[in-house]
């Protein structure tokens, strides 16, 4: 399976970028905040080689200031409305006029903004773990400027270990994943990338509905980071998606499928 992996230049950041297959129409995957390709890799969760299948090209990236892409304290610069840019900006740095959009927590909230921003730039949206939103995203945007403020004050290794183990989701802890590494680009960027998520929510409902591509919701339940809330109100707003809710291990090892069977929709 061909695969290339290069830094393109978007909008003052060098991104990482991972294209899989060599032919085909755009799938652009968004990984979630403090997450990267690697960590994608080592927890083996969201491995979208099903989409190359129904010919489709994989292209995913490394967020700016994630993995080994470059970053800024900027903290304007990691809202989703911002990241959102950077995934329309890679695009057209490859030379991409249409694509399909993915992600996953901050991810998906990078797709929809782009969604709305670009709409005839977007095919379809697959929609993995809403974050929390809304009514819900108070607490959780307290929770990440309070792991800013301990990141600061702590220094980077004991920050950056306390943040790991709180970031791995209830569902999964009885999977038998390696312990995250969820690292940024450079760990003096942490408490700027989580500053930034925690100023941004989901686009207000009304704004949402009128999205009409088609959209693949996956969600999980007993995460307060992506309450299952998120995914249900996604649910009734967009007009023409498909939600699936999973409640064990093997439901969430069946999302690839689910996937590959809706990117071969035509």
């Amino acid at each position: 399976m061909f695969a290339q992996v290069g830094r393109v230049t978007v909008r003052g950041a060098d991104l990482m970028v991972e294209i899989v297959g060599s032919d085909g129409p755009a799938f652009v995957w968004c990984h979630g905040v403090l997450s990267s390709r690697a960590q994608e890799d080592a927890d083996g969760l969201f491995d979208w080689r099903a989409v190359v299948d129904q010919r489709w090209r994989w292209v995913r990236y490394d967020a700016r200031g994630h993995g080994q892409s470059t970053g800024t304290n900027n903290v304007a610069a990691y809202s989703w409305g911002e990241l959102s840019r950077d995934c329309v900006g890679l695009a057209d740095a490859l030379g991409i006029p249409r694509f399909a959009a993915g992600g996953a927590s901050m991810g998906c909230a990078t797709v929809l903004e782009a969604a709305l921003a670009a709409p005839h730039r977007i095919d379809r949206l697959v929609l993995v773990t809403p974050p929390a939103a809304w009514e819900n995203h108070a607490a959780q945007a307290e929770h990440y400027r309070t792991n800013a403020a301990y990141v600061r004050s702590q220094g980077d290794d004991e920050g950056m270990a306390a943040v790991s183990v709180d970031a791995r989701p209830p569902i999964l802890a009885s999977m038998g994943l390696p312990t995250p590494n969820y690292a940024p680009a450079s760990p003096e960027l942490l408490p700027a990338i989580l500053r930034g998520v925690a100023a941004s929510d989901l686009p207000p409902p009304q704004k949402l509905a009128e999205l009409e591509q088609p959209a693949l919701i996956l969600a999980w339940d007993t995460d307060p980071a992506h309450p299952l809330a998120t995914a249900e109100r996604l649910a009734e707003i967009l007009p023409r998606a498909d939600l699936h809710v999973a409640r064990t291990l093997r439901q969430i090892r069946d999302w690839p499928r689910l996937v590959g069977g809706f990117m071969g929709v035509a």
